[in-house]
């Protein structure tokens, strides 16, 4: 089965931070594969921008390493390759002051109707200053969009500012807050599974299933990231976003079409129904964790604190929540979120665990009834899997056994779908937002956020340690298992 691949007209994407890990290992890659897959209009244009003074030759260069070290396979396309390195360009600027802002006009030009992006792939801090000069300039058209990473600030405050300073400027239509996870092929079949088939929407609810567990598993540690992740922490790197967003669209109501603001919307009710979590039910429902020295793939590694150089820091490295959604579809069904550094694989999946059948019919010899539970892989390995209870083959008996449905995205398709930043990319050259958060969605999350912050800052008690290539604190295990329930690990 082939793909079928609709070229975008020709646009302008100006790359702030052009010089950055991101754009080398996420951004430039990404737009390599979709020129190579034909997607790309010629005429297209990458800037990239930033206070380095280099040519545009040492930028290409640059640009062409990168790629042949993140994509050596399209990067052996050498015509490919040649014709994507003609496409870039690159302008020295001062974020924060005059130098190279008359360039960027010159280059982009004055047509009103040609798409310009602005990709921020910079720190917050210079989300408003960016803007502001883009407006001085007179850089913004109607046709100009401005992207930026999550999370969107340090807390709720931090994020209204921020939100405020892009709303100065830019429209609310021609703001894109990307999450690169929901723009995985997973995350998207998500939607398809529930609204394209009858089998599985009359099922989801609290009637039927039993409890939903959200992971997000990293076998790395902080790495180079030290210096930010120190500042953030789990809670506010991996939970507010990436998480809520993917229990967001498991537990939304189907939107009334597929539109931007249809779907977040629903998502949007979510966030505003979730059980409140502070001072008083915290240390019942939330779980932080920080790694200590241990072993990862049979290798020893250092715990967070000689990473970050800091015995005294409290950030948390692994994050447990128990939540309840206060509506009639999820009323008393737990939804169990999990994310951490330093865990024994890099994993993230969402299982759909539904209820025990009402008797047990199968007795004797025929072996422990399993719940039914449809599991949902984002990484690696992209699939859906439904677990089921058949007997086994053969005589002598009836035995039962546990066995999934199983569909590998590569394997049915043959082919291997786009990564998330080709499609979140691309869905905002063409103004699909539906994947990307509007500003009522940000704040909502951060007041869910901010009283879980206050209450481990009141309660003064540091992150429970756990070992490097486990699975965290034991009293993550507790947070769930006291409700007779267990993680699932190994996809089963």
């Amino acid at each position: 089965m082939t793909t079928h691949i609709v070229q975008v007209e020709p646009f302008d994407l100006v790359v702030f931070g052009g010089t950055g890990d991101l754009s080398y290992r996420k951004l430039y890659p990404a737009l390599f594969r979709r020129h190579v897959e034909g997607q790309l209009s010629p005429g297209t244009r990458i800037i990239g921008v930033s206070r380095q003074r280099i040519t545009r030759e040492d930028f290409a260069a640059a640009v062409s390493d990168a790629l042949k070290r993140f994509d050596p396979a399209h990067a052996a396309n050498s015509v490919a390759l040649d014709a994507f390195i003609a496409a870039l360009d690159y302008i020295a600027i001062d974020a924060g002051g005059d130098m190279g802002w008359a360039d960027l006009h010159a280059s982009l030009g004055d047509d009103p109707t040609r798409v310009r992006a602005f990709y921020l792939a910079t720190s917050p801090e210079l989300f408003g200053k960016i803007a502001d000069r883009l407006a001085l300039h007179d850089l913004i058209t109607p046709a100009a969009r401005v992207i930026v990473e999550k999370p969107i600030g340090k807390n709720g405050a931090s994020a209204a500012a921020i939100n405020d300073a892009l709303g100065a400027v830019f429209a609310e239509s021609q703001i894109y807050r990307i999450d690169h996870y929901l723009g995985k092929e997973t995350v998207q079949n998500l939607m398809a599974l529930r609204f394209a088939n009858v089998l599985f929407e009359p099922l989801w609810n609290s009637g039927h299933i039993d409890h939903v567990q959200i992971t997000v598993a990293e076998s790395i540690g902080v790495e180079s990231r030290a210096g930010y992740y120190d500042k953030s922490g789990a809670l506010r790197d991996m939970v507010q976003n990436h998480l809520l967003q993917l229990l967001c669209l498991v537990a939304m109501e189907p939107p009334a079409s597929l539109t931007a603001d249809a779907v977040r919307d629903e998502k949007r009710k979510v966030l505003q129904s979730l059980l409140k979590i502070d001072s008083r039910n915290a240390s019942d429902r939330t779980v932080r964790g920080q790694y200590r020295a241990g072993a990862a793939f049979g290798e020893a590694v250092p715990g967070y604190v000689e990473e970050v150089g800091d015995p005294q820091t409290f950030t948390e490295t692994f994050v447990a929540l128990k939540l309840e959604i206060e509506n009639w579809r999820w009323a008393g069904v737990p939804f169990y979120l999990r994310t951490g550094k330093r865990l024994p694989e890099r994993v993230s999946e969402i299982v759909v665990a539904f209820r025990k059948v009402p008797h047990a019919l199968f007795t004797g010899t025929a072996g422990k009834l399993h719940q039914t539970k449809l599991v949902i892989r984002l990484q690696p390995d992209e699939g859906i899997k439904l677990w089921l209870m058949i007997k086994e083959p053969g005589p002598g008996g009836f035995r039962l056994q546990h066995v999934p449905l199983d569909m590998s995205f590569a394997d049915a398709f043959g082919v291997n779908g786009p990564e998330a930043y080709e499609r979140l990319l691309m869905d905002v050259i063409r103004g699909n937002a539906t994947l990307f958060m509007r500003r009522d969605e940000v704040e909502a999350a951060w007041s869910f956020i901010d009283p879980i912050r206050q209450a481990w800052a009141e309660a003064k008690e540091a992150p429970r340690p756990y070992v490097a290539g486990s699975w965290g604190p034991s009293a993550a295990v507790a947070l769930i298992e006291r409700d007779g329930r267990t993680w699932v690990e190994d996809g089963e």
